[in-house]
């Protein structure tokens, strides 16, 4: 159970999709159902987060726009779909932090250390960084899959799993 940071403008664009344009006569001010539009962020990232295949258990997110903090339970099958999930729910473009409530079934005393994606990043400029090798990308493009289709396809601000060290 930890609290992890993201960057709340960059990720995938799931709450809060361009607005119809307006009536021709607005109708009267009314407040907006804050706790509808929650649940409805809510749900888009667990959708998001079914999407991408992760064996989830009972996956129940829920979204506090006031603080911009997703809030994930479950349980899952082992730390790398926890650490998975995590980054599916905050590589989303609105959300600033993640409270991880996820249960492991099978526990590892083995994590991986997270990686903010910097301007100019490459997975081999990481790589190269991480590991010392250039052309050990590939492993971290393996750790992050499903949530990346493409090594060449990485964002500033994005966060990424990366494996540890093969010893």
């Amino acid at each position: 159970m930890s609290l992890m940071s993201f960057i709340e403008n960059a990720g995938e664009k799931l709450i809060g999709k361009a607005a119809p344009p307006p009536p021709a006569s607005p109708p009267p001010a009314q407040k907006p159902d804050v706790a509808a539009l929650n649940a409805k962020a809510g749900e888009a990232i667990a959708k998001y987060v079914q999407s991408q295949n992760l064996s989830v258990q009972s996956l129940d997110v829920r979204y506090d726009g006031a603080t911009k903090t997703v809030t994930v339970s479950g349980v899952v099958p082992d730390q790398a779909t926890k650490e998975k999930v995590v980054l599916c729910c905050g590589n989303v473009a609105a959300v600033a932090k993640v409270d991880d409530q996820l249960s492991v079934a099978q526990p590892s005393a083995q994590t991986s250390a997270f990686y903010e994606v910097k301007s100019g990043d490459t997975l081999s400029k990481i790589a190269e960084a991480v590991y010392g090798d250039s052309k050990a990308y590939m492993r971290i493009f393996e750790a992050n899959r499903p949530m990346l289709s493409d090594p060449n396809r990485i964002y500033p601000g994005q966060k990424l799993r990366v494996p540890p060290k093969a010893t």
